[in-house]
């Protein structure tokens, strides 16, 4: 595990580190509380860290609340250092932020002894870390094929909405759905259904760019948004996403499936400002436009053209010569 040690003098500071280093540590070590705060921000910064109280530029407990001030970081086990041994130095020196505290002189084995206790917070740390993630991805995401499930993409659809209609730009939506599908689970099995669905999704995921994103709708759809789309060249690219699953068999425990997808399409910059809800309902029924055109195609979705405003009526003294 790397450690920082930041101490100005530099006799304290060599024997710290070649103790240390025995003890198995990666080693950084610094004269000044500035240098341990560059080094503790870096995004493979140490985790653990010696601080000496008395430094130029940032003492010890400047340190220690500089650090704690960045949220987004992982957490740092933080040890000050000093020859104080007052209790309202002990209790200024752990509100400022660091988790332990050591007297100088110390004994290198209370040292190492301590820094062990700090190796376990920090595991039980990465671990509560690692447990929230996975709440998370769990949350947002299909369990069967990993991508985003309906409530992610609409809730990420709605901001991207926005977001295009305020800069003037256009998203694709597409909506998929594969077509026969309840075919492949009635003569192969769920087993083989699934199998197939997360093909699928691989397919799709590796068709769009790293921005776009892929959701399952429910069952065998699967939604399709393409951020900053040009309109000019969105059918094409619907077209492309399309082929990637008609173009090549979808290799299975029971065999190669051929499968195909039909493709609801709408571009948001033709239908001005409208919710998720009203939208989805319109490439839904696109959708259902290409499954109806025979399958293994895309129908784009529409606006209702606007109606033509009526005649004026003609002035009573033409009327009359009429």
């Amino acid at each position: 595990m790397k450690i920082l040690i930041a101490d100005d003098d530099a006799l304290s500071r060599r024997l710290l580190e070649k103790t240390l280093e025995r003890a198995g540590y990666e080693v950084t070590a610094v004269e000044n509380g500035k240098q341990a705060l560059e080094q503790l921000c870096k995004l493979d910064g140490p985790r653990l860290a010696l601080l000496d109280w008395v430094m130029p530029e940032l003492d010890g407990p400047s340190v220690c609340r500089a650090v704690r001030t960045r949220s987004e970081q992982t957490y740092v086990y933080m040890v000050l250092l000093t020859s104080k041994g007052s209790k309202e130095e002990t209790v200024l020196g752990l509100e400022s932020g660091a988790d332990d505290y050591l007297t100088k002189p110390f004994n290198a084995e209370e040292l190492r002894a301590r820094l062990r206790v700090g190796e376990r917070i920090l595991l039980l740390e990465d671990r509560l870390v690692e447990a929230r993630e996975n709440m998370r991805f769990r949350a947002t995401h299909d369990p069967l094929t990993s991508l985003l499930n309906r409530g992610a993409v609409m809730d990420l659809l709605a901001r991207e909405l926005h977001r295009a209609h305020r800069e003037k730009k256009s998203t694709a939506i597409l909506l998929g759905d594969v077509d026969h599908f309840k075919r492949v689970n009635d003569t192969m099995g769920h087993v083989v259904g699934d199998e197939v669905l997360i093909e699928i999704a691989n397919r799709l995921l590796g068709a769009v760019r790293s921005y776009d994103f892929v959701g399952r709708y429910g069952g065998e759809e699967f939604i399709v948004v393409l951020n900053n789309c040009d309109p000019n060249f969105a059918p094409a690219r619907a077209e492309a996403i399309r082929r990637s699953i008609s173009n090549r068999a979808i290799l299975s425990a029971k065999g190669s499936l051929p499968l195909t997808m039909s493709f609801g399409v709408l571009l948001s910059g033709e239908w001005g400002l409208r919710s998720v809800e009203e939208m989805l309902h319109e490439v839904d029924i696109a959708l259902y436009e290409a499954k109806a055109a025979g399958r293994d195609c895309l129908r784009i979705a529409k606006p209702p053209a606007k109606a033509e405003p009526p005649p004026s009526p003609l002035p009573e003294s033409v009327r009359l010569r009429h």
